[in-house]
């Protein structure tokens, strides 16, 4: 999804803080999915790379800061044309790995309607990732949509959903305690004022994760309604309304302008068939 192109809007902001002698007061956090994967080997298809190599043109302008990086090889390989051209280096997070929560339909007829087009595996269903629930489903049952809910769910009762997206969470909110904002309810108090920016290359499904817990929503509203296609930007940024208090509130999501420019095609990767009959997109 490319909503718009704020490249020339932030050179423009900084350029006018630069010019007045003050710096920003704000924490940024850049969630940068990886390009075109091929899943099978873990790395980039070819395109992919074309799509890390464009990115990588645009990295000063990023504003990077501190780098984290998921632990798998197409998140890594991605990460590694930017780094590269920063003479930079990211720590590994495993938390920021694709967000590992499996749903076992077997353990439910009900949950068979939500996955319907689940392929067996000798005489049982095959594990399913959370985000692939069916539109007539998800949409017609109201706890998917509550942020507290959905953890009582049915697609929450047959996984381990609630314990791993808790645990990532958790490491999220350690990671932003090290820079000042320490989680209190659903809402940040600012220990420390920062004007940092944290960068994590990574992954679809676990970025929606990120932004539910930071908006304090059920993950499954951003898993279906988002489509954050590979290389694409999404940057959230602080907010103190009140002294002491954050929130994080989204300046672009989805962003690839870095592939418009090059006239590069967005991959079709965490999208599904826009007409049911195009057989060649549904996956």
């Amino acid at each position: 999804m490319n909503c718009y192109n704020f490249r020339g809007q932030v050179r423009e902001t900084v350029k006018a803080y630069e010019e007045e002698g003050r710096e920003e007061r704000i924490m940024r956090i850049l969630m940068i999915r990886h390009g075109d994967p091929d899943y099978i080997h873990d790395t980039l298809t070819e395109k992919g790379r074309r799509e890390a190599a464009l990115l990588s043109e645009t990295a000063e302008d990023l504003r990077t800061g501190d780098c984290y990086q998921s632990p798998l090889g197409r998140a890594q390989e991605t990460a590694a044309y930017t780094l590269k051209r920063l003479g930079k280096t990211a720590e590994t997070l495993d938390w920021l790995e694709e967000f590992p929560a499996k749903v076992d339909i077997n353990q439910s007829e009900e949950l068979k309607k939500a996955y319907g087009d689940t392929r067996m595996e000798g005489d049982r269903y095959a594990m399913r990732i959370a985000w692939d629930m069916l539109p007539a489903y998800w949409t017609e049952h109201p706890e998917y949509l509550d942020r507290r809910l959905w953890r009582d769910s049915e697609a929450a009762r047959c996984s381990d959903l609630v314990p791993l997206y808790d645990s990532v969470a958790s490491k999220l909110d350690e990671l932003l305690a090290r820079y000042g904002y320490v989680r209190e309810g659903c809402h940040y108090r600012v220990e420390t004022e920062s004007t940092q920016t944290i960068t994590f290359f990574c992954h679809f499904g676990i970025t929606c994760v990120l932004l539910s817990h930071l908006w304090s929503m059920s993950p499954f509203v951003l898993w279906h309604t988002l489509a954050l296609a590979p290389t694409s930007v999404s940057e959230v940024v602080s907010e103190e309304r009140e002294r002491g208090i954050a929130s994080f509130r989204a300046l672009r999501l989805g962003d690839i302008s870095h592939l418009n420019r090059a006239n590069e095609p967005a991959s079709f990767s965490a999208r599904f068939c826009e007409t049911f009959e195009n057989e060649g997109q549904r996956h």
